[in-house]
């Protein structure tokens, strides 16, 4: 009795923590994601149906239970009835739930059938996952990068950094290039990955899909609501698995179009202006000073390399080598930058991302950072010439 009454007392004070927290409780995540997606509202929907069926099943079981516990005890004098088959009670208990099952099966098949509807797309996107980041391809608009952790939450998030996370704003949930799309249009992904399995996971989108190597997966979505939502692979897919997070932007559809213009522009290294009115013939870079190349090289390598080669350089052998004292780093300049364009195993090719500057600035960084003293520049026509 003791213990029962302690019991009540702690659920009662539970309960009233609970109540006098108000609007807090909701933070507390109790229920699935609503989201912004027409996919996403259609999954919740089915969620909340199966549950209020569930809630009317157990409330109506345990009731009866509950009934027969009171009406039929022994202190009352009743006596068990004595009985051992009923025909009908067979087949309620056969063709109710049957019943019920196939209530919840219809709208259910609805539903999944519409998660693999991928046809009719306005915007196809093809996924790669890499360790660790995300490379994203537009496929009509002849745009590709790749989305890494923010430098400041990779920075932060460094062994004995001594920065404070929490003066981060969305640490480890922020990217160098987020994901833009468009609203009320139907954007089709094709997910894949380069090397490990990884899952692209974005909660408002109301739905989750591995990026499995050598295979295709997809999945669509119809955003109803500009905005930012953020997610993270959901693979543990290796040591820096916390640090792949995805950012998708909603736009309108006018800023949308905006945005696509200017990432083409930047693609032809022209003003967006030029690039619309005729095609501008490539041309050759004009040489650094070593101060340039390293200033720019130290951004470049802290933005594309250093979260699988460390800020300092140590690396993560034998998958990402140490660069610091790497006989390879300091040998040929053209075998650095053949490998930065084309990359190598899990090394992603950064050609289609950096520019030639870029390049030859990182190059020359990692020949003259870390310890290693080769003395020598790389410039932007070297680098031209590789490509």
């Amino acid at each position: 009795m003791k213990v029962t009454k302690r019991l009540g007392a702690r659920l009662g004070l539970g309960l009233g923590l609970l109540l006098a927290a108000g609007p807090a409780a909701a933070s507390w995540g109790m229920n699935l994601t609503r989201g912004v997606t027409s996919l996403s509202q259609s999954v919740y929907d089915l969620h909340m149906l199966v549950l209020w069926i569930c809630v009317v099943i157990g409330t109506v079981v345990f009731g009866l239970i509950l009934w027969s516990v009171i009406h039929h005890r022994k202190s009352r004098g009743v006596t068990a009835a004595q009985f051992h088959h009923s025909t009908a009670v067979e087949i309620a208990w056969t063709v109710v739930p049957m019943l019920i099952l196939i209530a919840m099966a219809i709208p259910a098949t609805r539903v999944l059938v519409a998660m693999h509807d991928t046809g009719d797309a306005d915007v196809t996107i093809k996924v790669t996952g890499y360790q660790w980041m995300w490379e994203y391809e537009y496929i009509d608009e002849d745009i590709q990068f790749f989305s890494r952790l923010d430098r400041e939450s990779d920075r932060v998030r460094q062994l004995r950094s001594g920065l404070d996370p929490r003066e981060v704003e969305n640490y480890l949930l922020n990217v160098d290039k987020p994901l833009v799309v468009p609203v009320n249009q139907k954007i089709r992904f094709l997910l894949t990955a380069n090397d490990v399995i990884h899952s692209f996971w974005v909660p408002d989108l109301g739905w989750k899909r591995d990026a499995i190597p050598g295979f295709i997966n997809e999945a669509w979505a119809e955003i109803q609501e500009p905005g930012i939502y953020r997610g993270q692979c959901a693979e543990l897919c290796g040591r820096d698995h916390a640090f792949m997070p995805i950012v998708v932007i909603a736009k309108s559809q006018e800023d949308y179009e905006a945005w696509i213009a200017e990432q083409r522009a930047e693609a032809n290294g022209v003003p967006e202006v030029a690039a619309e009115e005729a095609p501008v013939e490539e041309a050759v870079a004009a040489d650094m000073d070593m101060d340039d190349l390293m200033q720019r090289g130290e951004d470049v390598y802290g933005a594309q390399c250093a979260a699988c080669h460390q800020a300092d350089g140590r690396g993560n052998p034998p998958m990402f080598p140490t660069l610091a004292g790497s006989d390879f780093v300091v040998g040929p300049a053209e075998d650095v930058i053949d490998i930065v364009l084309n990359g190598q195993g899990a090394m992603p090719p950064l050609g289609g991302v950096l520019d030639d500057a870029d390049v030859a600035s990182v190059v020359t960084y990692i020949r003259n950072a870390f310890g290693n003293e080769t003395g020598d520049v790389v410039q932007p026509a070297d680098v031209q010439a590789a490509r």
